[in-house]
């Protein structure tokens, strides 16, 4: 694999998506607001002529990291965290994100989110994940502009800006590892994965390891569901056992 280095500034958010074959896309986004799985995904349609986006390698096959200034402590802060399918991958994330002495936490819920046995069910339809092209592709600029122009010709429309970002972005804010935290997120994929008409991406942030994370996003008790995109955001927080009244929040206007 190779590509033309480029700096990766000191505060960023980093993502990464592999494919079962070992390729890899990747995004340093500084702004830490503008690139998302979803992007990946359509970097690698694109790249392996895939019949549609492979939003099923989401998060099972992914990294995360985040350096961020914490004003409390007066100092940059690392949080990486990287799924047990890609953890071999840790030495190449740590040239591609520059950083040096990080701990790459393993993502918990790995079973709930990415059942290992459902994505071998893809193999048939997405054969070419399943292979080693050698890729290892940043996302830039001329990408966006390229996936813009496909995806999205007319930026003025509310549908269009709905599908630049191909879905769903949801958060599920929990606290610490309990049998009933677990259970709910095994009903919430379901709900996802049988009753939304769009990808989506669901991240889940457990505060107790990421209290910056709850701060940002202003929430103060768990669970809570966001909805970050499309906006307006949307949240519910408490018990989500009302699964018809969770698909309503994510999918109202």
């Amino acid at each position: 694999m190779a590509e033309t280095t480029r700096v990766v500034p000191e505060l960023f958010k980093g993502i990464a998506l592999f494919t079962p074959g070992g390729d890899l896309v990747y995004c340093v986004d500084n702004n830490k607001q503008v690139h998302w799985h979803s992007q990946l995904c359509l970097v690698l349609q694109e790249l392996l002529k895939l019949p549609e986006p492979p939003h099923f390698l989401v998060p099972g096959y992914t990294a995360t990291i985040d350096r961020w200034f914490c004003t409390r402590e007066k100092r940059v802060k690392t949080v990486a965290e990287v799924y047990p399918a890609v953890r071999r991958y840790e030495p190449l994330l740590n040239v591609l994100f520059n950083v040096k002495d990080v701990v790459w936490t393993t993502a918990n819920w790995q079973e709930e989110v990415c059942d290992p046995v459902v994505i071998e069910t893809y193999r048939s339809q997405f054969p070419q994940l399943w292979e080693n092209h050698d890729l290892l592709v940043r996302l830039d600029e001329r990408w966006e502009q390229e996936l813009k122009t496909q995806f999205n010709p007319v930026e003025t429309q509310k549908k269009d800006e709905f599908e630049t970002n191909q879905g769903y972005i949801l958060r599920l804010f929990v606290s610490g590892h309990h049998p009933s935290t677990k259970q709910t997120l095994k009903k919430i994929h379901h709900l996802l994965e049988t009753q939304l008409s769009h990808p989506y991406t669901l991240k889940v942030i457990d505060i107790a390891k990421h209290p910056e994370m709850a701060e940002t996003h202003h929430v103060s008790a768990t669970p809570t569901l966001v909805r970050v995109w499309p906006k307006p955001t949307r949240r519910i927080v408490g018990e989500l056992t009302d699964l018809s009244r969770v698909l309503q929040l994510i999918t109202t206007n």
